[in-house]
């Protein structure tokens, strides 16, 4: 058994990792100690950009896998906005704070970055 650290967008996973044999081949055991939860979403206040005041954008890359709000539609902080598909996990970006969908700046099945801009609140 061997540990190692592996960093992960700057998250660190403790991890033991077993050698069977000698043909190369390595089981990855469970993770030690995961890291507290990151958000999805991070926040930035502007007056010049998108439709809304408050920008909801990706914390990570990857497809957009559903649109789960409207325009229009009123929110609490913590409801999910957009659903993006990251290595394989479905990870929903959430309203930071209470208000209302100003915009919807992506679509189903986009290619999106990490810090992209998915939709706007005010």
């Amino acid at each position: 058994m061997k540990s190692y650290t592996i960093t992960v967008n700057g998250v660190a996973y403790d991890v033991t990792v077993e050698e069977k044999g000698t043909t190369g081949s390595a089981k990855v055991a469970p993770v030690v100690a995961a890291p507290a939860a990151k958000p999805a979403a991070a926040v930035q206040t502007t007056a010049n950009t998108g439709a809304g005041s408050i920008q909801v954008k990706a914390g990570a890359a990857g497809k957009v896998f559903s649109i789960d709000a409207s325009v229009g539609q009123a929110v609490k902080a913590g409801d999910a906005i957009v659903t993006i598909e990251a290595m394989k996990m479905e990870i929903p970006v959430v309203a930071p704070e209470d208000g209302t969908v100003a915009s919807i700046d992506v679509a189903v099945g986009d290619s999106i970055e990490s810090g992209a801009v998915l939709a706007t609140l005010n």
